[in-house]
């Protein structure tokens, strides 16, 4: 092999370790009440930090629930996961937040002003410091509320 050679297949092997891989990667909470909520990110550019996402949600009575969430378009990811005292689940974004109600099995897209205001903070998906898509239980990451306009 020659040195040209040699560095092409080394510069190549490099850009192709920086690109992001458009396999979905998915982080799973099993949380208070028999609820397993999956938060699966899917990169939309080989190179950007873009992702579409989705939201999947396992009651104890067997119904499953799903939903897209807002993508992240650079940076936005995070989801913080909240119970509300009327027992329904916040999946809660940078612009977006959807609701589990298990009574009715289903997942809703619903504006901040509507939110409950009495949530306990049960934890975030988010990206760890080596670069893992996960879930991070309150106990070790405390919340990190969203700034709104």
């Amino acid at each position: 092999m020659s040195r040209g050679q040699f560095s092409s297949i080394a510069a190549l092997s490099l850009v192709l370790s920086a690109c992001n891989s458009d396999r979905p990667v998915s982080a799973t909470a099993d949380l208070p009440e028999g609820l397993r909520i999956t938060v699966t990110r899917v990169a939309t550019h080989p190179f950007l930090a873009r992702f579409d996402l989705s939201v999947t949600v396992n009651g104890s009575n067997g119904c499953v629930a799903s939903s897209d969430l807002f993508p992240d378009t650079g940076g936005v990811s995070r989801r913080n996961i909240y119970v509300g005292a009327t027992g329904l689940l916040y999946v809660i974004g940078q612009f977006d937040a959807r609701v589990f109600d298990g009574r009715a099995c289903s997942v809703m897209l619903r504006e901040f002003r509507f939110l409950e205001q009495e949530r306990q903070y049960l934890g975030a998906f988010d990206v760890t410091e080596g670069g893992r898509w996960t879930f991070l239980p309150a106990v070790i990451r405390p919340e990190q509320p969203f700034e709104r306009p």
